[in-house]
């Protein structure tokens, strides 16, 4: 009984103190994204950091929401037309249990990360419409395996749609339009209207125009099978004049029935 207490209060003592370091990631995690935007006057305005302040009172700032207000724990941040600029914001592998990030209607440029996913690995709702973020899509967002939506478009991302986003089997919202993208639409993206698509000149296949390529593709196998026939015609014809002409035996193709003969 004595062991089964002791136990316990060790239990106790190691999630309070887990709750306590989330926390304060938690605050760190903010303190870096204040810094990494600009002009930040509004979250400089309205994030005040407190070293002695209560527990929770990180809820109350702009566009945070906690998972409880006891607790310094962001669920998400939701900083839409906010007036932000410069590039992705940093630290937020330090929100550990967030799980929804929305920068939407902001200035935001340059490349969307490639550690997205390793810093924010369980967003389920991820919004950076309305910006200006360039660049290739990462294709390590398809290890997000919780995304429910996905909103990337007005922006001026380029390359084509990475085809891992197959993976992506829980999306029920998703978007590119208006970028500069190319290529064919990955197939599990294709149940989604074609107005989330438009805007690219380079996008093809369903829900869109079926892309140039595939007829290509057909034509020039057609092509190459009309050469080969005629190639294998021509062939036969300068082998049977160049045997007539020449002394000695001459054995034809197995595939033409072999046998030979003396001239």
């Amino acid at each position: 009984m004595v062991d089964e207490t002791k136990f316990l209060l060790w239990l106790l003592l190691l999630i309070s103190a887990s709750l306590c370091h989330a926390s304060e990631l938690d605050i760190q995690c903010l303190k870096s994204v204040q810094k990494s935007v600009v002009p930040n006057g509004i979250l400089r305005s309205s994030w005040k950091f407190n070293k002695n302040g209560r527990s929770g009172y990180i809820c109350g700032f702009t566009g945070v929401e906690c998972w409880s207000h006891d607790e310094n724990r962001v669920l998400s941040l939701r900083l839409r037309n906010l007036g932000l600029q410069g590039s992705f914001p940093q630290g937020l592998h330090d929100c550990t249990s967030m799980i929804a990030l929305d920068l939407s209607g902001n200035g935001c440029s340059g490349p969307i990360p490639w550690r997205i996913a390793h810093d924010a690995p369980h967003l389920s709702y991820l919004d950076l419409s309305n910006n200006s973020f360039s660049g290739e899509i990462p294709d390590s967002i398809a290890n997000m395996v919780y995304l429910n939506v996905l909103n990337l478009e007005y922006n001026q991302l380029d390359g084509q749609i990475p085809e891992r986003f197959n993976a992506l089997g829980r999306l029920t919202a998703f978007s590119v339009a208006d970028n500069l993208l190319s290529g064919p639409v990955p197939a599990l993206l294709r149940k989604f209207p074609a107005s989330h698509f438009v805007g690219n000149r380079g996008l093809c296949g369903a829900p869109l125009d079926e892309c140039p390529g595939k007829i290509w593709g057909l034509v020039r196998i057609r092509q190459i099978n009309d050469e080969s026939s005629i190639g294998a015609a021509v062939g036969f014809v300068v082998g049977f004049v160049a045997a007539f002409y020449s002394p000695g035996w001459v054995v034809f193709s197995k595939r033409l029935r072999a046998y030979g003969f003396r001239v």
